[in-house]
């Protein structure tokens, strides 16, 4: 997870004060509060989250106010923030929580409501897992076995044997994928070898790949995952401006097309009025294809062939769609043009026809290689590509426009 992960969705498991302040802040925010506040405050705080939004705060405080604020938590909770840590972030071993409900083969469901009874009390446990003198995991207790099964039957006898369960190191967005059609409220956490060492809630996993998902509307146009409604203007302004800076740059390119052909927009003056009209289109054909593609990234549906294929289809959406709303378009510029008593009223409208078509089908290509060529390229795919994406699609229908402009009526 990257740095500018927010300390979000978690209301439910916040008990302090302070819990809920930090989920109206993101994590440089969150450090910044916590390095004033007494250490066991903190401490109650973050063991309210899950381990992998408390983690990044965690390792962001002082060195010593970290090893005063470790040494305050539960004995449960430094055992597996331990482990957690030796996860890279954005896999499942970020988001564990320790294993509740550890039971034996052996045992009779006798003992095993007995046991389960008193963790409850102080825990919520959903399953019961069975596991072997090395810790591996043999089976799942549903308690609606326990609750049809004789009280002096072994557990070994009313487990779900072979249960699925999750790697550690496998990335949040797969495992999302592998849960996807089961939905159960807990799945067990276990090494290549069997062993269990944690579980992980649904609605964690869920939580975390929904709070991605719903950056990177923001991401596009360069607004920081970590900037929220609460978020001081200050700190939004050093996140927004300098990418409005490089759009004013890459705008300065777009203008720059457009003062190349001064001349031939002198003398027709009619392609001024249509200029924002099929820059308009593209961009939205573009924006289009654009959201397609970081979906299917984002959801792990690309492959390279896939990536291949996507891009002809939008070529060929983008195609189709200029021919509509060309036509539409081109006889708006007959009606302007003769209006205006232009006697190449007619031959504009062919021209605005043909322009539109090209620059919705360069449109639709770009859509699609802009997120693929910034994932190629190692970095985020949704990264301001709504500026590189409009950047692209002006130049080309603008330059496409005004050139064929200036070959057929110049």
């Amino acid at each position: 997870m990257s740095d500018a992960m927010l300390v979000g969705g978690q209301a439910l498991r916040t008990r302090t004060p302070l819990g809920a302040e930090l989920l109206t802040r993101g994590v440089r925010e969150a450090v910044e509060l916590l390095e004033h506040e007494p250490d066991q405050a903190v401490a109650d705080a973050l063991a309210d989250f899950y381990p992998d939004l408390a983690l990044q705060i965690l390792w962001r405080l002082p060195e010593g106010k970290r090893r005063q604020v470790f040494a305050l938590l539960p004995p449960e909770k430094r055992q597996q923030w331990t482990l957690n840590v030796d996860y890279p972030a954005e896999t499942v071993g970020r988001l564990m929580d320790p294993p509740l409900g550890i039971l034996r083969p052996e045992q009779t469901v006798a003992e095993a409501v007995e046991h389960l009874r008193e963790l409850s009390a102080r825990a919520m446990v959903t399953y019961g897992y069975v596991l072997d003198p090395a810790g591996k995991l043999l089976g799942v207790i549903v308690f609606r076995e326990l609750l049809f099964a004789e009280p002096t039957q072994r557990l070994d006898q009313v487990m779900l044997g072979d249960p699925f369960s999750l790697r550690p190191s496998t990335p949040v967005l797969d495992a999302m994928k592998d849960v996807l059609r089961r939905h159960y409220p807990v799945y067990p956490v276990c090494e290549a070898d069997g062993r269990l060492v944690g579980i992980v809630r649904g609605q964690t996993l869920f939580e975390h790949q929904a709070f991605e998902i719903s950056a990177q509307s923001g991401k596009m146009v360069g607004v920081e995952k970590e900037e929220r409604v609460s978020t001081p203007w200050q700190r939004s302004l050093l996140f927004r401006h300098p990418w409005l800076q490089f759009n004013l740059l890459t705008a300065f390119i777009a203008a720059s097309v457009v003062g190349v052909f001064e001349e031939t927009i002198d003398k027709v003056v009619a392609l001024a009025v249509f200029l924002p009209v099929l820059a308009g289109q593209s961009g939205n054909t573009g924006c289009q294809a654009l959201a397609v593609t970081i979906r299917g990234i984002t959801l792990g549906e690309l492959t390279a062939a896939g990536a291949r294929t996507l891009v002809a289809k939008e070529a060929w959406l983008g195609f189709l769609n200029g021919i509509g709303t060309g036509v539409s378009a081109g006889i708006g510029m007959l009606i302007f043009a003769y209006s205006k008593g232009d006697p190449n009223a007619l031959l504009l409208a062919l021209i605005v026809l043909v322009a539109m078509v090209g620059a919705c089908v360069m449109s639709g290509i770009f859509g699609a290689l802009v997120p693929l060529t910034l994932r190629r390229l190692g970095a985020d795919p949704a990264t301001a590509s709504s500026i590189f994406l409009t950047t692209a699609t002006d130049v080309a229908s603008m330059g496409l426009f005004l050139g064929l402009a200036t070959v057929l009526l110049l």
